[in-house]
C-alpha cells in the first residue's frame, strides 16, 4: 500500500502518534470508538490512520511493541490493529498480553507472514482476525467493523415478531398469519441479522461477512436473491416490500 504523494511522514515517526478525535465530529455509533494501530512502517501508518480517520474513528498510532502495550494499558480502545514483527517485543507477545488482560477487545493482526502455522498460533494466542499484506483497506476495514459489532452485539434475540410474522430463531421455525413457512438455514440467519439490526442501513458486503462470512465469501448476488426469497416468503406484497427495504446505492434496511 502506498502513501499519498506529498504527505509528510516525519509527524509519524515519534514511538506514540495520538489523533483524539472530538465526540461532536463522530457519528453517534462511533462516537467513543478507538483504534489502537501498533505498526512501525510509517507508510503503512498513514495509510491506516487516514482510513480509519474517514470513517469517523479516533486513532491512536504506536511505532513499537513496548509503547503500544503501553498505551493500550492507559487507553484500553475498542479494538486493536497489530503488525507482527515489530521493535522491541514482538507482535505475538503483544496480543497475548493484551488478550491475557482485556480478552474482550479485539485484535486484528496485519503482517507480510503468511504460513498457516503462524495464523494458527496466532488464534490460540487470541487474536480475533488475520489480515496477510498486501491487504484492501476495504476488507480491513470490514473485518475490524466486524470484530467491532461481535464485541457490541446485543443479548441474542430468540423469537421475533412483525406484522403477521412470528419467527422462532432458536426453533427454526416461521409462521405467517398462523401459516408455517420453510425458511432456510442462510434465509433464519441473513433474517435474524437483520431484525438484530433494525433500521440500519446494512451493506451487501456487511451481510456478506456477518451472515456468510469471508472465507466462503459468495457473490452480492447471493445476497439479493436470498433477500428476493425472504420478501416473497415475508412481505404482504414482495412487489412493494414493507420490512425489508432497498436503500438504493447502499444496501438494505430492515423496518419491523
Amino acid at each position: 500500500m502506498k502513501a499519498e504523494e506529498g504527505d509528510n511522514t516525519s509527524m509519524m515517526q515519534p514511538d506514540k502518534f495520538v489523533v483524539d478525535a472530538k465526540p461532536s465530529e463522530l457519528p453517534p455509533s462511533l462516537a467513543g470508538t478507538q483504534i489502537l494501530v501498533i505498526e512501525d512502517d510509517p507508510r503503512m501508518q498513514k495509510v491506516l490512520h487516514r482510513m480509519f480517520r474517514e470513517q469517523g474513528y479516533a486513532v491512536t498510532l504506536c511505532s513499537d511493541g513496548q509503547s503500544g502495550l503501553e498505551t493500550f494499558r492507559s487507553l484500553k480502545p475498542s479494538a486493536v490493529v497489530l503488525d507482527l514483527l515489530l521493535p522491541n517485543i514482538f507482535g505475538r507477545d503483544v496480543c497475548k498480553a493484551i488478550k491475557a488482560e482485556h480478552p474482550e477487545i479485539p485484535v486484528i493482526v496485519v503482517s507480510a507472514v503468511s504460513e498457516v502455522a503462524d495464523k494458527v498460533l496466532l488464534l490460540e494466542l487470541g487474536a480475533d482476525d488475520y489480515v496477510t499484506k498486501p491487504f484492501s483497506p476495504r476488507e480491513l476495514m470490514a473485518r475490524v467493523q466486524a470484530a467491532l459489532r461481535r464485541r457490541y452485539k446485543p443479548t441474542a434475540t430468540v423469537t421475533y415478531s412483525f406484522g403477521d410474522c412470528e419467527i422462532d430463531f432458536a426453533k427454526m421455525s416461521a409462521h405467517r398469519a398462523d401459516k408455517a413457512v420453510t425458511l432456510t438455514a442462510h434465509e433464519f440467519k441473513l433474517l435474524k441479522y437483520f431484525v438484530e439490526n433494525p433500521e440500519r442501513v446494512l451493506s451487501r458486503e456487511e451481510l456478506l461477512n456477518e451472515v456468510w462470512g469471508y472465507q466462503s465469501y459468495p457473490t452480492t448476488r447471493t445476497v439479493d436473491n436470498h433477500i428476493l426469497k425472504l420478501r416473497q416468503k415475508l412481505e404482504p406484497d414482495a412487489a412493494e416490500p414493507r420490512y425489508l427495504q432497498t436503500v438504493y446505492g447502499a444496501g438494505y434496511k430492515f423496518v419491523p
